[in-house]
């Protein structure tokens, strides 16, 4: 047995006591800032029956059109700050132009004018955007089912 010079034994054990209150402390922050991560606008998106797309391994480019009709973009700057058309046209074209296969997103308010997201559209298309989708919601179970 190992003894020290006073006679006492050393202890082979790991004391896990500080490292139990690292993992709470990391998990109290995790709980806190996973809310927060979520990407975009709040709009209430418009019900609809079509298939998930699959995913891809880069993030999409995704123009968001609230009930007033004001634009956010997902990259560049702050999401949550609402921009000009012309603002959009720019970062949309750049982002395009570093990489022309990204996938082109429209997630639009239920409420807005069908005018307003076209015009969102059009500023997509001339920014070099060929396809572009919509984001909405799936329908509820019994609908599906019904049709």
């Amino acid at each position: 047995m190992a003894q020290t010079s006073r006679g006492r034994r050393l202890m082979g054990e790991i004391n896990v006591v500080p490292y139990i209150d690292v993992m709470l402390v990391l998990l109290i922050i995790f709980m806190i800032t996973a809310p927060l991560l979520t990407q975009g606008v709040k709009v209430d998106l418009p019900k609809a029956g079509a298939e998930p797309l699959e995913a891809q391994r880069l993030q999409p480019l995704v123009l968001s059109v609230d009930r007033e009709g004001r634009l956010y973009l997902n990259i560049g700057g702050n999401p949550q700050t609402a921009l000009d058309d012309d603002t959009v046209a720019a970062r949309a074209t750049a982002a395009l132009r570093r990489n022309p296969e990204v996938q082109v997103l429209v997630k639009a308010d239920s409420a807005v004018a069908y005018g307003r997201v076209v015009q969102a559209m059009v500023i997509l298309q001339r920014a070099g955007a060929r396809k572009v989708g919509f984001i909405t919601d799936p329908l509820p179970e019994r609908t599906r089912r019904g049709s």
